[in-house]
């Protein structure tokens, strides 16, 4: 009975690709360069405790003005975003400035 839900299984795995490439196969795939602007802003974080270390990491992906219009969070959500940050997308923050950056989001007057 495996044996047979195997075979099957492989079955369904080898022609399913064979039907997308005969289903297409009218209609060849065209790929090409595209080039994109993305906007630009000099504007940075408002002065205070922290902004140093928040202009200096955050500015690179983020800019000020999407991080200062984010609804106000806590303590711990700021903490769970900036991990994510370094630990999923490898932003290349030190663990001092982690904190400072936390510290400087979780005290922030979200702005309109």
């Amino acid at each position: 009975m495996f044996f047979v839900r195997s075979i099957s299984l492989l079955a369904v795995l080898v022609s399913s690709p064979v039907a997308v490439l005969a289903a297409s196969e009218s209609e060849p795939m065209h790929f090409s360069s595209q080039e994109i602007e993305l906007p630009s802003s000099d504007r940075t974080f408002p002065d205070g405790p922290g902004a140093e270390a928040i202009n200096n990491n955050c500015l690179a992906c983020h800019s000020a003005g999407m991080v200062l219009t984010q609804p106000k969070l806590t303590k711990a959500q700021w903490t769970e975003t900036v991990n994510k940050m370094a630990k999923v997308y490898h932003a290349p923050i030190s663990p001092e400035d982690s904190a400072a950056i936390i510290d400087y989001l979780t005290n922030l007057k979200p702005q309109p």
